[in-house]
């Protein structure tokens, strides 16, 4: 399944009991349809999501980032503080692409870009024969 959607909290990283670590974040998906009155209805579903494959992704996973998720989808239900029963919807991220929209993330893939620039511009200037 895919989804797209908008990061509603910076991700965190997580490490399991089995030392294992995992990216947690929330996407939000908004959607908007017509009733039979006419009346333009808006509504938005929240993803808690959980990414296995690299705990280095969190960096770029910042609140308003524009991301498209492929994995799959399975419900959870428990019982909240106030006895209430709660339901929400878990999404296993297989993969990531970023559209961006955060500064964070801008900032963040500048300074790659800066410190490769200066790693390429001093090796080629190490190789140089005199």
């Amino acid at each position: 399944m895919n989804i797209t959607g908008r990061l509603t909290r910076d991700a965190e990283v997580r490490t399991t009991s089995h030392q294992k670590q995992v990216v947690n974040f929330s996407v939000a998906i908004n959607d908007s349809y017509r009733n039979k009155q006419g009346e333009r209805i808006e509504q938005t579903t929240y993803f808690d999501c959980s990414y296995w494959i690299s705990p280095n992704v969190a960096l770029l996973l910042t609140k308003g980032t524009l991301v498209e998720l492929s994995g799959r989808v399975s419900t959870r239900a428990w019982t909240g503080n106030d006895g209430e029963l709660r339901a929400g919807l878990n999404f296993h991220t297989s993969q990531i692409k970023l559209h961006g929209g955060s500064r964070k993330t801008d900032t963040v893939q500048a300074t790659a870009q800066t410190e490769s620039n200066k790693t390429t511009k001093q090796g080629t200037e190490d190789d140089l024969p005199f």
